[in-house]
């Protein structure tokens, strides 16, 4: 890739997104950051009140539905490669509406990549179109075994089957149209700027309110947590350096049922808020299982690591405390 980029950004207002926009923007001053967001309730940029004002750092407020507008965006920045983060992500939210997410998870990227193929013509030197996905697409596991890059596609949920949708338009884009394509799929990521319909920000939102702590089922279904700026890193050593055509998982290695997760932060919550050990622990609520929940989810990263050389930094434990610290203030600010 040559070093002057003009990169676009989808959903970088929301958790990830704008993670990875502020790194992006203060790493390489000779990049041209065009952050797409629509955004949605789950969108906010006040996530990106530090680089508002950067001289390399764009933001436009669009819709990857409206395929007329992707295209305009794309001839007005002269975009060469982009990172295509926005979806809807809430399981529990495409339970209720799957429709929705099938029209932006799976109709929004179709756009995008439909109007980056017609604006690209065939130039595919010095370009990307990298998509991030979920490891929710390759299905549930037992209590063995991992998800590898070449685990069949076995979604359970309309958010997991939207996603995997999209990840094989985006492979077909590039086995039809020879589009230079990454893709690379993530586990739980957590960290500060997530909204509070997560389980984490939940959870801790709840606790420093007095409220209850809802658990889905027994509480013993199983995520690896990856914290979210060791994820923003990856992403950018999978675009600079991961091969065209590729996929990519990207895991924390930190494996925890949801009601560990929840122990965990009764006590470091508490802990914060001067109250006796354990105290908010009557707030644990079980409640009727999600439907059609997934057990357990398991990344194997070990492609990454051996081919780019990334492992993940942030302990679980370090990661809960950074991210803790930060929705305490915030919810001081508000």
């Amino acid at each position: 890739m040559s070093n002057k980029k003009n990169l676009l950004i989808t959903g970088g207002a929301g958790f990830i997104g704008s993670h990875l926009v502020i790194h992006l923007v203060k790493k390489y001053s000779n990049y041209r950051i065009i952050n797409v967001d629509s955004l949605t309730y789950a969108s906010n940029l006040k996530n990106l009140a530090e680089i508002q004002n950067s001289q390399n750092y764009i933001f436009e407020k669009i819709d990857i539905r409206d395929k007329n507008a992707i295209s305009q965006i794309l001839i007005k920045y002269e975009i060469d490669n982009i990172i295509h983060l926005a979806a809807e992500s809430h399981v529990d939210n495409s339970i209720n509406n799957p429709l929705e997410f099938a029209e932006t998870n799976v109709m929004g990227t179709l756009n995008l990549l439909d109007s980056v193929r017609n604006y690209w013509n065939n130039n595919f030197i010095n370009k990307c179109f990298y998509h991030v996905s979920t490891d929710e697409v390759y299905g549930s596991l037992g209590m063995e075994g991992s998800f590898l890059e070449s685990t069949p596609y076995n979604p359970r949920s309309p958010y997991s089957a939207s996603k995997a949708s999209s990840d094989h338009f985006v492979k077909a884009y590039h086995h039809t149209y020879k589009m230079p394509i990454i893709i690379s799929n993530c586990s739980n990521n957590y960290g500060p700027h997530q909204f509070t319909e997560k389980l984490i920000p939940l959870m801790i939102n709840n606790i420093v309110k007095n409220q209850s702590l809802p658990i889905y089922g027994d509480g013993k279904n199983i995520r690896d947590w990856l914290y979210v700026k060791d994820h923003v890193e990856a992403i950018d050593l999978i675009f600079h350096n991961g091969k065209k055509g590729e996929t990519y998982n990207i895991g924390g290695n930190n494996e925890l049922n949801n009601i560990d997760i929840i122990s965990k932060l009764i006590l470091e919550v508490d802990k914060a808020l001067s109250r006796p050990k354990g105290w908010s622990r009557k707030l644990i609520s079980y409640v009727t299982d999600r439907k059609g929940h997934d057990f357990r989810y398991s990344i194997d990263s070990s492609k990454l690591k051996n081919e780019l050389g990334w492992i993940p930094k942030t302990t679980f434990d370090k990661g809960l405390q950074l991210t803790i610290e930060w929705y305490l203030k915030s919810f001081k600010k508000n």
